[in-house]
């Protein structure tokens, strides 16, 4: 019989509010404006600080780079700091490695008789899910390479850059494009592009028309027509005054006689030069699955040399071809757990299902322990998140405390999804709303850990939704030309609250000289608050007993 906390092990609790950070405390801090009573007596009555959750800290390469979801819940259930993303792929240009093998054989592909290069991914300098430097070092490559037609997919962003900036992307695009193939023979341009939200970059299977959209103008060149990426996106700004970079249409690229420029035909090579994998995972299995594909109709798919940035998802080696391979994540906390025999649970919404999962686990999908653990998946909105911004938090503290109650489990972590969600989307009204939801979900799970005699552990893997509008060099608010905020859509540099309260009457304390404490430091946190063995790789406890 698998322990539970009625046998003398008490349950600990973990909270994720996902992208709640610890802000200025002004008026474009939504944390600090919404009523938080619940946050509030646990940050007072329990243990609490402030740690780490962006840059260095979670393996980004440098502090200026913000966290986000995914290296944040890869380096809390790691318990160390693991190479990530962009760094990740950093340290495979300056090595060379990601100029060896898939990229080889992607130029070999492209320079065939009318073969082309297609690139798909992110136009940002974000850093999150994409980077503008590999992507203009790809571009060089190609060149040198001698890759004669190459094909421009641009995804617009508008969350990890300030907003409404796609047309300045594109404008740079078109100047590096210029500056590499004037004087030449080269045949390269923007074939087609969409905001990242209503193109292409849906993740965890929440909405594949989000994909389906991409499908039609990347790859069948048959969404709407504009003459230029340029032409798009004044177009679509002109229709909609104020639309986000995010949700601009889909659109493609065509000539004067109306035909698209770079639709994917067979014998052609794609690369989707995203790194981070939750939004190119579907993309992805649409150009290399077979006919038992379930996300849309893809008529004639072509057949083409596809290889992703990196891994996208372990589990199913997706994309089977990659320029660059991922770090390996052993022993992260949640495999010491299972290891442990002890009963654990996993839930959130749709929307960072795949953080609490797979992310959390090394980028590993399956649990360690079928027998043991339990992964719940909560079905996110299909609604633009402002629209709904209460999102599931209060369906997700439902499946904890129901877990609670039946008395088995003894590690239960969940996520609530709309600080960062709705934050993404500039609402600031919105957000205060989305964080009281979570302030309410947190009391009620508060609650019910308190009369299991419990330990409650509330984090938050980034920061958003408490800084939320674009600030100069010195940190002072921007507005636009009528006097109003430029509101920001894009995660934060900001710490986040760690707060921990024991209801078992056990004490704690912080431990002193922890250097740069983050959150690379929450599993032997955890591990700890559970009794269990900390490996000695892991970054320190950041509590002992008191």
């Amino acid at each position: 019989m698998s322990p539970s906390h009625s046998q003398g092990v008490r349950p600990v609790v973990l909270v994720v509010m996902d992208g709640v950070g610890t802000g200025p405390g002004d008026a474009y801090d939504a944390v600090a404006a919404a009523d938080t009573p619940h946050l509030d007596q646990l940050r007072e009555n329990g243990v609490h600080l402030e740690i780490a959750a962006h840059g260095t800290h979670v393996g980004l390469s440098s502090d200026s780079d913000m966290g986000n979801s995914e290296v944040g819940h890869n380096t809390m259930g790691a318990g160390r700091i693991i190479p990530q993303g962009a760094k990740r792929v950093d340290d495979a240009v300056r090595g060379g490695e990601i100029w060896e093998g898939a990229w080889r054989d992607a130029v070999v592909t492209a320079t065939g008789d009318g073969a082309a290069l297609h690139l798909i991914g992110l136009l940002s300098h974000g850093n999150v899910h994409s980077s503008w430097e590999h992507l203009m070092l790809l571009l060089d490559h190609a060149k040198t390479d001698g890759v004669t037609r190459l094909r421009l997919h641009t995804l617009f962003d508008g969350r990890d850059v300030e907003d409404r900036t796609a047309d300045d992307y594109v404008s740079r695009l078109e100047d590096a494009l210029t500056e590499r193939t004037e004087g030449t023979d080269l045949d390269w341009c923007i074939a087609s592009g969409g905001g990242r939200m209503v193109t292409t970059m849906d993740r965890y299977e929440a909405h594949w028309g989000v994909v389906e959209a991409g499908w039609r103008a990347h790859v069948q060149g048959v969404a709407r027509p504009f003459h230029s990426a340029d032409e798009a996106i004044t177009t679509l700004r002109e229709e909609t005054p104020g639309i986000s970079d995010q949700l601009l249409e889909a659109f493609t690229v065509v000539d004067t006689d109306g035909q698209a420029v770079g639709p994917v035909r067979d014998g052609d090579a794609v690369i989707i030069f995203n790194f981070r994998g939750d939004r190119a995972i579907e993309l992805t299995r649409a150009f290399v699955e077979g006919d038992a594909f379930p996300g849309f109709d893809r008529g004639e798919v072509p057949d083409v040399f596809f290889a992703g940035m990196t891994l996208y998802d372990g589990d199913t080696n997706m994309p089977p071809v990659r320029l660059v391979q991922p770090p390996t994540i052993t022993d992260t906390v949640s495999e010491v757990i299972a290891q442990a025999r002890l009963r654990q649970l996993a839930a959130s919404e749709t929307q960072k299902f795949g953080h609490m999962t797979y992310f959390w686990n090394g980028n590993r999908s399956d649990p360690f322990d079928p027998e043991t653990e339990t992964y719940i998946d909560i079905p996110s909105d299909q609604v633009e998140f402002d629209k709904a911004p209460r999102m599931k938090a209060a369906e997700t503290a439902d499946y904890v405390i129901k877990a609670l109650e039946e008395d088995g489990y003894t590690f239960l972590r969940s996520n609530l999804a709309g600080g960062d969600m709705v934050g993404h989307t500039g609402n600031f009204e919105a957000t205060i709303t989305a964080v009281e939801a979570v302030d309410e979900a947190v009391g009620r799970i508060a609650a019910a850990v308190e009369a299991a005699g419990g330990c409650l552990v509330v984090t938050a893997d980034h920061g958003n939704s408490e800084d939320m509008v674009e600030r100069d060099k010195q940190g002072q608010p921007r507005f636009s030309a009528d006097g109003s905020p430029l509101w920001k859509t894009a995660h934060s540099t900001n710490p986040v609250p760690l707060s921990i309260s024991d209801f078992s009457g056990a004490r704690w304390q912080v431990v002193d000289g922890v250097e740069s404490p983050g959150l690379s430091n929450l599993a032997a946190t955890l591990l700890v608050l559970l009794g269990l063995e900390v490996p000695e790789d892991y970054r320190p406890s950041l509590v002992a007993r008191a």
